[in-house]
Parts: C-alpha cells; sequence; structure tokens
C-alpha cells in the first residue's frame, strides 16, 4: 500500500500505478480522483498537504501534491492536450502507452520518441484558469492557516530532476507557441538546454533517442500579465488591489469546470508544475524566425503574457476542487453537510452565542467612540449579505453610511484596522479626487494581450469594502472618475460591477459588504445612515485604538472571528403569523403617520429585524425581535432629525 509520503510527494506515480492497472478501461480517471477524495477525508490529511499561500514555491517539490486557495481572475480558452499517448524505443522498438493527465512535459526517457501517429493517442480537454490569492486577505487569516500547517519538510525543500521532453499539450485551431521564460534560464537559455539535455533525456550526451521538443509545445491562451525580467515593461501579476502579494498560478481543470467562473474562491489540490524545461521550449520557439505567420495567430503581447515564467507563476493541475463557503479557517469548510463533527460545532459555538454578543457589542462600542446604537448596526451590517435575487433586486444587502465621522484624527483609518481583525478579507477604499481619476475600479478586457485586466472592484464575495469619504475635497472629476464613482455606486444599489469589454459592457453579480463613512450624509447611495455620536474623545486617537485590540485575548477574538462568519451562513426564516402581524404593525403605523412610513421603511426595517435574530442566533423572526428592530430604527431616526436640526439642512 502506498505510504502518506507517495501520495503527497509523488501522486504521479500514484496516477501511474492506477493507469497502469486500468489502460483499457477508461474510468481510471474517475479510480484517481476516488482515490486521492479518500485520502484527503482522513484525520486531519488536508492540513498534510503544502499550501503555496503559505509555503514560497521554492520550498516546494516539483510534482508533489499541494492546495492553493483562490480567486479566479479570469479565464483562459480551452487546451487541447494528449490524454493518452505511446513512446517507442528506437532500438528495441517497444511500445509504451503513458498518461498526459496532469503533466505540462510528456514523459519520455532515453531512447524514446513519442509516436504522434499512433492510433492508441487518446486527445483531450482543459480549461485554465488563472488564479490570484484572495483580495484583501487579511493578516490574521495567514497566520492562523500557516498555524495549520507542518513546517515545509526536506522532502518539499529539495528539487525534481527536470527532463526535457514534448509538451502533452496543444491548442485547438490556432497553433499557440507559449514561451515560458524561468527567470533563472533567461540569461543562458542554449546553456540550460545542454545541461538538461545532457542529464535527463539522454545519458551519456546522445540526443538521438529524444525527440526535438520545439514543435510540440503548444498551450491555450491565458489572460495574464507577467513580463520577463529581462524585458523592460514591470512585472504585473494583474492582482485587483495594489500592494498584494502571494503567489499567482495557472490552474488546470480536468473535470466540471463549467461550474466555475469569475471571482469563484475556490480551494483546489493538485499536483505542482514549475518545470524550468518550458522555458528551454518556449524560448526556442520565440527565437525561431522560421514559423509561418499562419501558424502562430497570437500577438507577440498576448504570448508574452499569457506564458509566464513557471518560477514565478507555477502551474496546478488539478486533481480535486471545491467552491468554498466560506474563507474563514475558524470554521468547517462546508456547514451543509450534516456530518457529526460539523453539527457539533455549530450547536457548541450557538450555545455560547449570547455572551459572544454581548462582548462584540461592547468591542465596536468602544471602538466606535463610545456609541452603542452605531455598534449595533455594525454588527447588523457585518453580519449581512445577499441571501437571494429577486429579478434585478439584491436581497439582503445592507450598505450602512457611518456619518460624523471625525476627520483629523485618521478616525476611518483606525477603524479599518479593526474591522481587519475581525473579517477574512476587507480593503480600505480612500476616496479621493486624485484616487477616483486615476484608479481602474472595473476589470477591463484588453484584447491586444487576450486578457482581462483586473480592477479594484473584482472581490471575492462577502469581502468588507470601507469607503473612506472624510477625505475627499473639492475637486474636478474627469470622465474616468465619473464612470468610478458610476460603478461605485451600482455596486452599492444592485451587487454588481459590470466589466468593461470595450464593444459592450457584461454585469458580473457580487456580494460585497460596503460601510461608507463620511462627515456629512455620503456621496454614494445606502440602505441605511447612521450619524456618529461620539461619548469619547480620546486625544491621541492611535493609542485608544491600538489599547482595544490588546486588551482582547486572541480567543476572544477568534470568537468574533467565528460569530461574523457563522452567522452569514444561517437561513432565516418568518412564519405566516408573524408576516401577518407585521403587515398589520406596518398598516397602523401608516396610519398615524402616512408622510414618514413608506414601503422603504417597512423593507429597512424587515433586513433590521432579519439581522438582530441572526445576531443573537434565532433563525425565525420573533415578535420581540420585531419590536426591537422599531426601536433601533426609531432612535437612529430620531439622532438624523436632531442633527438636522441643529445643522439646518440635511446630512
Amino acid at each position: 500500500m502506498p505510504c502518506v509520503g507517495d501520495w503527497l510527494n509523488s501522486p504521479l506515480s500514484i496516477v501511474q500505478g492506477i493507469f497502469a492497472q486500468n489502460v483499457s478501461n477508461s474510468d481510471w480517471e474517475k479510480k484517481v480522483t476516488e482515490y486521492f477524495k479518500e485520502k484527503l477525508k482522513e484525520n486531519n490529511a488536508t492540513n498534510w498537504v503544502p499550501s503555496l499561500n503559505d509555503v514560497p514555491v521554492h520550498y516546494l517539490k516539483p510534482n508533489s501534491l499541494v492546495k492553493f486557495r483562490c480567486m479566479v481572475q479570469d479565464m483562459f480558452d480551452p487546451e487541447f492536450y494528449m490524454g493518452v499517448y505511446e513512446t517507442v524505443d528506437s532500438n528495441t522498438n517497444a511500445r509504451v502507452l503513458h498518461f498526459g493527465k496532469y503533466r505540462d512535459v510528456a514523459e519520455c526517457g532515453p531512447q524514446q520518441e513519442i509516436d504522434l501517429n499512433s492510433s492508441q493517442t487518446v486527445t483531450l480537454e482543459r480549461q485554465t484558469f488563472y488564479c490570484v490569492p484572495v483580495p484583501g486577505e487579511s493578516a490574521w487569516f495567514s497566520l492562523l492557516s500557516c498555524g495549520f500547517l507542518n513546517p515545509p519538510s526536506q522532502a518539499y525543500i529539495s528539487a525534481s530532476q527536470a527532463r526535457v521532453s514534448p509538451s502533452t499539450s496543444y491548442t485547438p485551431s490556432r497553433h499557440k507557441r507559449s514561451y515560458e521564460e524561468d527567470e533563472d534560464m533567461d540569461l543562458h537559455p542554449s546553456k540550460q538546454k545542454e545541461q538538461h539535455m545532457g542529464k535527463s533525456c539522454c545519458s551519456g550526451g546522445d540526443i538521438h533517442g529524444c525527440v526535438e521538443p520545439k514543435r510540440l509545445e503548444t498551450e491555450a491562451s491565458a489572460g495574464h500579465h507577467v513580463i520577463s525580467p529581462n524585458c523592460s515593461p514591470p512585472l504585473d501579476l494583474n492582482f485587483p488591489l495594489p500592494g498584494e502579494k502571494g503567489p499567482a498560478c495557472l490552474v488546470k481543470v480536468y473535470e466540471s469546470w463549467e461550474s466555475f467562473k469569475v471571482n469563484d474562491v475556490l480551494e483546489v489540490f493538485g499536483v505542482l508544475s514549475v518545470d524550468p524545461v518550458l522555458s528551454i521550449v518556449n524560448s526556442e520557439e520565440r527565437d525561431s524566425s522560421t514559423l509561418d505567420p499562419m501558424e502562430c495567430m497570437d500577438t507577440a503581447e498576448e504570448q508574452r503574457v499569457h506564458s509566464p515564467p513557471a518560477s514565478l507563476v507555477p502551474r496546478i493541475h488539478v486533481i480535486l476542487a471545491q467552491k468554498l463557503q466560506h474563507i474563514n479557517p475558524l470554521l468547517p469548510a462546508c456547514l451543509n453537510e450534516e456530518e457529526s463533527k460539523t453539527c457539533e460545532f455549530v450547536s457548541n459555538f450557538m450555545s455560547e452565542l449570547s455572551p459572544v454578543r454581548a462582548e462584540l457589542l461592547g468591542f465596536l462600542t468602544h471602538a466606535l467612540l463610545g456609541d452603542s446604537l452605531a455598534a449595533e448596526y455594525l454588527i447588523l451590517h457585518l453580519i449581512s449579505t445577499v441571501y437571494a435575487r429577486r429579478d434585478v433586486l439584491p436581497l439582503g444587502k445592507f450598505t450602512v453610511n457611518l456619518s460624523g465621522c471625525p476627520r483629523s484624527s485618521a478616525f476611518t483609518e483606525h477603524l479599518y484596522r479593526l474591522i481587519q481583525q475581525l473579517v477574512p478579507a476587507s480593503y480600505h477604499l480612500r476616496m479621493s479626487i486624485e484616487s477616483m481619476n486615476h484608479s481602474r475600479f472595473i476589470p477591463r478586457k484588453d484584447y491586444t494581450a487576450n486578457r482581462l485586466l483586473s480592477g479594484l472592484l473584482q472581490l471575492a464575495s462577502n469581502t468588507s469594502l470601507v469607503i473612506d469619504e472624510t477625505q475627499l475635497e473639492q475637486g474636478q472629476l474627469d470622465t474616468a472618475g465619473v464612470h468610478n464613482v458610476t460603478a461605485l455606486g451600482n455596486l452599492i444599489t444592485w451587487q454588481k460591477v459590470e466589466y468593461d469589454f470595450n464593444y459592450h459592457r457584461m454585469e458580473f453579480p457580487c456580494n460585497i459588504n460596503v460601510l461608507i463613512t463620511s462627515e456629512g450624509r455620503s456621496l454614494l447611495p445606502s440602505d441605511c445612515q447612521v450619524h456618529l455620536q461620539p461619548q469619547i474623545i480620546p486625544p491621541n486617537m492611535e493609542e485608544y485604538m491600538s489599547s482595544l485590540l490588546t486588551a482582547v485575548l486572541p480567543s476572544v477574538l477568534n470568537k468574533f472571528r467565528i460569530y461574523l462568519s457563522l452567522l452569514r451562513l444561517l437561513d432565516y426564516s418568518i412564519s405566516e403569523e408573524v408576516t401577518k402581524a407585521v403587515e398589520e404593525d406596518f398598516v397602523e403605523m401608516r396610519k398615524n403617520n402616512p408622510e414618514s412610513v413608506t414601503a422603504d421603511d417597512l423593507h429597512r426595517m424587515l433586513l433590521v429585524a432579519r439581522f438582530l435574530s441572526l445576531s443573537a442566533g434565532q433563525t425565525t423572526l420573533s415578535r420581540e425581535r420585531w419590536l426591537r428592530a422599531k426601536q433601533l430604527e426609531a432612535l437612529r431616526k430620531a439622532r438624523l432629525q436632531q442633527q438636522k436640526c441643529v445643522n439646518g439642512n440635511e446630512l
């Protein structure tokens, strides 16, 4: 029986064994998937698999099993590859069948050639995704994830021997010649070629038994911009947010790729491919002057950005992939499963929900300078999520405009840092004339390079977006600035972002929690405006906010994080009896004050009641929670009216 080291360090040897036993059976691929699925179900087995999110690529063994938590930033064109191919020994004429799945480079031993005309050759299709780490992933999340991993062992640090062989892939119709310039080989590609050919493909320096690779390496189009270090333009990994770190990967999916879409968050388990041979092959193709222009229809820019160096953008050949409900490592990966451990986790946490909520309310009250009403609404905002869409209307979104924020003390900056410690992914958007005019908010299709250029609003579901209007000054928005403000408004109102495809725009639905801080009423739309009434004016805002975090135990912080993520995933319903009572109550409110109570007020009160119930761990609306929602809304409106009277104009 294979040991742990086999399926972790040498997954391809496991695949080879299953393939050899089932050559005549087309179900061998399904058996491979089932084998690894069962292995990963064993106790903590997923934690044994090194993660590209936490371990640098150069510490990982090529062709080992890795995992990667990522967002699909772009999708490439489909790619054909040799699923099964046959080699012929030039001396003995012995024929051997090989599998091409989970590989970039075909296996070709000394004195072997691939028979491209063999009747045994099976051509299959795979899809390539360009994936990046989840944008805005919080630092605490990464540290917590690292704690789940063992330190990289010597097996992961050692590098495998590269071998020059034909690639198993080629593109449909276009004969694209990809080049992958490994940064270590750009200076001396011919020297590296001689070294690798002498060491791996043909022992003793005899190269007559090797297939010339340059005509066989062809890969599908990809929407990615990575430029070789020896080129003049700077390296761009196409991350949506500035300052992001972590690897970008070409994720090659073999089954059910139609179930995934752009911006999905995935966790993939697959074979790591960082073979430097690809750099040699592609370098030859780029330098060749004999290529027929009709064979290579891709532009130079497209070739350059679609085939980044494998050392910088590794490939993962996916064995298993799943779309994640959430990315909080403190929760079970899937809460829909009726597993005993999952049910036990949820029930145990729900039993202590009340004190956790009370502590979180106290923590946020201090963060909001003693304003408990604003803290209540902030909790409701943080657990809100789009749970359904009715026609074009997203149900469950709860954008809060926190007005009355002090400008001089960088209050929003410090508040964001606290929120960042509570949620898995977030981004602080400092709204200024310069940022509006010069930033790219919406992704745009670059047809020259055939890729999707990322934008600030290309975010994963349930990302917390904090927009700071307190730094906004007078100035003129140019055309780009107007488009960016419009994009923010559409995101808030409709929970969608219109990606720019030059000749048309395509709507991509999203689920982003937006919190807007401002001095007066926000320029942007919101579902609820809460005017901040500070009870405390700390002399040193930074010191005050920092002391709040240091005063909270790490175990308590983790409970806050579980609380906010778990409640967002709970189901919720309203009984017919309560629905009828709410309707009667609304009619009565309209009778008493027809001008100030509108349908929008009812919708907002129902939202507040929904999130109040969930915040207390209740999945149905009770009369008590409905009355509490009405009370909170009355207090919020009274505060706004009071502020309006003080200022003499509407906020």
